[in-house]
């Protein structure tokens, strides 16, 4: 008989580094962030009083929160039927959209504005401005902005949630004979609720934030088109450091205040999910159908 090879010694302390590593570099990420965000909450909390009742801050607040919220509405309106079109339907081109939109993701957003206010400066956009509809330098611009750097990030969040639905409940649903539009409003759309509402959110949330596809496309003038980041560019350009910080501070709240929805909203619905998905189908017909098909 051939004798046991005897174990290698000291195996277990080799395997305590790979993790100990890994907690060092997790700490000095935290730390990074965390002092951020500590710099912002430190310089800002001794002003924020006079911020929250400064009239240009809340001027800044209501349009960041207004045009935020009609861009994300309109993204979201838009990115269903795109992200459904590019999930399940086959066409001529779709790679070639795939592609359009992953490169729109990775350019910056002020090239972005750039290329918004090259579209809105040719005789189309003066042909609207004179019809009444101005974009460039004027707050209708803050919301194309908005729309030109997230509506990709919708699409793309909408097409995940979508490809993820399990192509045999379609199936079944179809051979039930609904239409394509019967299982995109009883099935894919409740079973991807909670994405859409993060993808809502999270949308908003980047809308609240944006700043370089408006500087380009609508400026920073006071009191017409200043957001709130538009209001911290403006109070660090006249040397107002406390207030820019207590506007950051403004902006950190709010995006703590989305994840905490984000969070709340997009809990797991378990087995309700199948009853939503059920819904306008006839529950029980649909598992009847599943059993028949699981037969097969």
């Amino acid at each position: 008989m051939f004798a046991a090879p005897e174990p290698k010694r000291h195996r277990g302390r080799k395997r305590n580094i790979f993790p100990a590593l890994c907690m060092l570099v997790t700490g000095m990420v935290l730390l990074f962030i965390g002092s951020a965000i500590f710099a912002i909450v430190a310089g800002g909390i001794s002003h924020f009083g006079e911020a929250i009742s400064s009239e240009e801050v809340l001027f800044s607040l209501r349009m960041s929160v207004t045009t935020s919220s009609i861009s994300t509405v309109i993204c979201l309106l838009l990115s269903l039927p795109t992200a459904y079109a590019l999930s399940h339907v086959a066409f001529p081109g779709k790679r070639l959209a795939e592609i359009l939109m992953e490169l729109t993701l990775s350019l910056p957003y002020i090239l972005l504005g750039f290329a918004l206010l090259l579209i809105f400066s040719s005789p189309l956009g003066k042909a609207l401005k004179e019809a009444g509809f101005a974009v460039v330098f004027s707050p209708a611009g803050i919301v194309f902005a908005q729309m030109i750097v997230n509506l990709p990030f919708a699409i793309r969040m909408m097409r995940t949630a979508f490809a993820g639905v399990n192509p045999r409940i379609e199936f079944v649903a179809q051979t039930l004979g609904a239409m394509p539009w019967d299982v995109f409003r009883t099935i894919i759309v409740p079973m991807c609720r909670n994405q859409i509402i993060s993808a809502f959110v999270l949308t908003w949330a980047r809308g609240m934030g944006e700043f370089g596809a408006t500087l380009m496309l609508v400026g920073v003038t006071r009191m017409k088109t200043e957001t709130l980041p538009g209001s911290i560019y403006l109070s660090i350009s006249t040397g107002n450091t406390e207030t820019a910080m207590a506007t950051a501070m403004i902006m950190l709240l709010v995006s703590a205040f989305t994840l905490v929805v984000a969070n709340v909203l997009d809990r797991p619905t378990g087995a309700s999910r199948v009853g939503r998905a059920g819904k306008g189908l006839g529950l029980r017909r649909m598992k009847a159908c599943e059993e028949c098909e699981g037969r097969r």
